[in-house]
């Protein structure tokens, strides 16, 4: 990467951490209306919307920062910045194509729906992809990148087990049960293998453009 694409680089980082942290923060505050303050915000946390804004919002900072502090050399590994855009990607493709039309939010939720779910997803994708070194990942990528996704069910399934509560139609297993979210899991398991494939291709083809 030349001195000017990594000085653009950051300065894109910088830009998508500024929005990613703003619209964390403003979905926080307008969570924290929905009960207590401890239960609104293991609520809040309990969103794969947030957890996926959140990987990328620290993966920008780190770039943006700079230093060759150790915690931040880790979000700047390649596959930790490949999952935050696999992540996103399937937070917005999974908005767009089966949440978007169950609700609509006005004002404040508006903003923060808009920024959480299409603004930092084609932010953070388009820094991957056009501001990124690339060339270091692997096809067992994809299934490495499954942990995350696997964790966040495990926790999703344990806490509604016990408040009733889940944060997806998808995974509410007190309606549909147990089998009825594992078939649910194993179609959107496919699409974060089949999106993961296709970043791993993209970076593998780029990788292959930028070399000397």
């Amino acid at each position: 990467m030349s001195p000017r694409t990594a000085a653009l680089s950051n300065l894109f980082a910088v830009v998508v951490a500024a929005v990613a942290w703003p619209a964390l923060m403003l979905q926080y505050w307008l969570i924290l209306w929905s009960g207590p303050i401890g239960y609104a915000t293991v609520r809040y946390f309990s969103f794969f919307t947030i957890l996926s804004n959140l990987l990328v919002a620290v993966v920008a900072a780190s770039a943006a920062t700079g230093g060759n502090w150790a915690p931040l050399r880790f979000w700047r590994n390649p596959r930790v910045r490949g999952l935050a855009a696999l992540c996103i990607a399937v937070t917005c493709l999974i908005y767009a194509t089966i949440l978007a039309g169950q609700w609509h939010p006005q004002g404040p939720q508006l903003i923060a729906d808009r920024a959480l779910h299409y603004v930092l997803p084609a932010l953070y994708l388009f820094w991957w992809v056009v501001l990124l070194p690339h060339g270091t990942l692997v096809w067992r990528d994809a299934l490495r990148w499954l942990g995350f996704p696997l964790v966040y069910l495990v926790w999703t399934l344990l806490r509604g087990a016990v408040v009733h509560e889940y944060p997806y139609a998808f995974v509410d297993a007190d309606h549909l049960g147990y089998g009825g979210v594992l078939v649910n899991s194993l179609v959107i398991a496919l699409v974060f293998v089949v999106l993961g494939l296709g970043l791993v291709s993209i970076d593998r083809v780029l990788g292959r453009h930028s070399s000397p």
